[in-house]
């Protein structure tokens, strides 16, 4: 490093997000950026500690502290070329990885000020694309050809890796257009979508096929004419929530609103008796995590006259939590910018069941509940109904409690599946990091044929 005690006398300088007031009035992109300098001051910071924790900790095994040396040094490129070893789509994970690296850091552990690892990432993914650096990643050709069936994070992954290693490589997908969840999961706010068609222009350039509005069977009925399959179909079933009055209107999944509202800002419409807006509505989400905050943070955006948010789980500890340390990801009370929007934020609630007034949901019953020590070494902690109960008021409900785990038939020996179609939903760094692992799976089968 140019100067391994950068990080004593700079303090961590995080970019933050746009004002309040401002940024519920659209959809555009609420985090800001500092400038080239402050950045590169910002990189200058890493310690080169010896053992690289943040490495350890990124499913993709980027190379943190390699490229934020050469960003400190003002080596743009190089910094680019060093990240995207590991890494085809930094633009997409300087934005909303939610930085395992960061977590792990060992400055993270002695000061509470790690690396700016995720927006020094993304900084230099802007970069690259401003200056040109980006280029194609097409190998020369085999003579064998792969189908990717769907085109979320670990497709377009996959879909990147197969082409570089020759392969001509066609994505389809059921969808209008292609990026699976970074498209109709994700909110424009977080994750423009011009960004993604950025990307999606140059993987085209580089050879790579996209039919798009087309079903696929993998079991019965796979396209023709492919030595292989990459199967990263994702998590298409929600966990649902059955308990009494399911039926009533203004009961929603999250995604949806948030696939909705991504494709009303995409140009698509909907009649009206099949929008699913929040305008004036007193609206409640259950379920604390991410998929929650996305949806708090749209519902303020179309108008919601109120957002409450529960979660089933007790409230984690501020700061640190002694049961998850460093350098595992820290269990801890996590504020959002949708949340810091504005939204009551409540814990340890479980429903009963949905109340309505004339076909339509007025009010869900909850119920307190206590969570008790595992009863075994290893075991689940135990919930316990307190008899405390109340009436949530709410005019619209959306459900964000994750996503059931796929449960895949036996499959063809040349289908290959990858991403949350494999491993049930997590994040997007690690669906990135599948398709990668199935490229190199689907290489090592056709190299033996």
């Amino acid at each position: 490093m140019g100067d391994s005690k950068a990080f004593l006398t700079i303090p961590r300088q995080e970019a933050g997000y746009r004002p309040i007031h401002e940024r519920i009035t659209d959809y555009s992109q609420v985090e800001q950026t500092l400038n080239s300098h402050d950045r590169k001051l910002q990189a200058s910071r890493c310690m080169d500690c010896g053992v690289p924790f943040c490495h350890w900790a990124c499913p993709l095994g980027n190379k943190q502290p390699e490229f934020q040396d050469a960003l400190s040094k003002g080596k743009w490129e190089e910094a680019y070329r060093v990240l995207t070893e590991t890494n085809d789509f930094p633009e997409f994970t300087g934005r909303i990885c939610p930085a395992l690296c960061e977590k792990s850091c060992v400055l993270k552990l002695s000061c509470d000020a790690p690396v700016t690892i995720r927006e020094n990432e993304a900084a230099i993914a802007e970069a690259a694309f401003r200056e040109g650096y980006v280029r194609p990643v097409r190998g020369e050709r085999n003579g064998k050809r792969v189908a990717v069936i769907g085109s979320g994070p670990a497709g377009l992954s996959a879909a990147v890796r197969l082409n570089a290693l020759g392969y001509d490589v066609t994505v389809y997908d059921r969808m209008p257009r292609p990026g699976g969840l970074l498209r109709y999961g994700i909110p424009n706010f977080k994750l423009p979508k011009e960004v993604v068609d950025r990307r999606l222009r140059y993987l085209e350039a580089d050879g790579i096929r996209f039919e798009m509005n087309t079903e696929i069977d993998p079991v019965n009925h796979l396209p023709e004419g492919f030595d292989a399959y990459a199967l990263c179909t994702g998590t298409p079933d929600a966990r649902d929530l059955q308990i009494p009055g399911r039926e009533l209107q203004g009961i929603h999944l999250a995604l949806e609103l948030l696939g909705q509202q991504n494709r009303r800002l995409d140009g698509e419409t909907f009649a009206k008796d099949k929008l699913v807006n929040a305008q004036g509505r007193h609206v409640l989400v259950i379920g604390g995590g991410d998929t929650g905050s996305d949806c708090i943070g749209t519902a303020i955006r179309q108008g919601a006259a109120s957002v409450t948010q529960i979660e089933i789980m007790p409230k984690p500890p501020v700061g640190h939590n002694p049961a998850t340390p460093w350098p595992q990801w820290p269990m801890v009370l996590k504020t959002t910018s949708s949340h810091e929007e504005g939204c009551i934020r409540r814990w340890s609630l479980a429903s009963q069941r949905f109340l309505g007034k004339n076909g339509r949901v007025c009010g869900v019953e909850v119920e307190e509940v206590e969570w008790l020590p595992a009863e075994t070494e290893g075991g689940r902690p135990v919930m316990k109904p307190t008899g405390k109960k109340e009436v949530i008021e709410t005019d619209m409900v959306l459900l964000a409690m994750g996503f059931l785990r796929p449960v895949l038939p036996q499959l063809p020996p040349q289908v290959f599946p990858a991403g949350d179609a494999r491993n049930g939903a997590s994040l997007v760094v690690r669906a990135l990091a599948d398709g990668r692992r199935v490229a190199r799976d689907i290489d090592q089968y056709l190299s033996n044929l």
